[in-house]
């Protein structure tokens, strides 16, 4: 009889943390649609570039790529694969 609590119960577990995630994921995919909305709109608006980006070019033009990430990252709070499409995207 305690095994099969136990094993719901793990079950129970398992089946959270997998719906933690999937929510993360989705949260994450909003942040990035919401992102690159504003980019385009600024855009359009003729609002000046973040100055970083400059930096980050120089940084890609020297062949120093992961420090160019490495900064991105700092600077906007990105995971490395987001750094690293954001840096290619330059």
């Amino acid at each position: 009889m305690t095994e099969i609590v136990a094993l719901g119960f793990g079950v129970c577990v398992f089946y959270l943390i997998f719906r933690l995630g999937a929510q993360m994921n989705s949260l994450s995919m909003q942040m990035k649609r919401m992102n690159d909305h504003l980019d385009r709109m600024a855009q359009h608006m003729g609002l000046p570039e973040d100055p970083i980006n400059e930096e980050l070019r120089e940084l890609v033009r020297e062949g120093r790529m992961v420090e160019a990430v490495k900064r991105t990252r700092e600077v906007f709070g990105l995971s490395l694969v987001e750094a690293k499409q954001y840096v290619d995207g330059l």
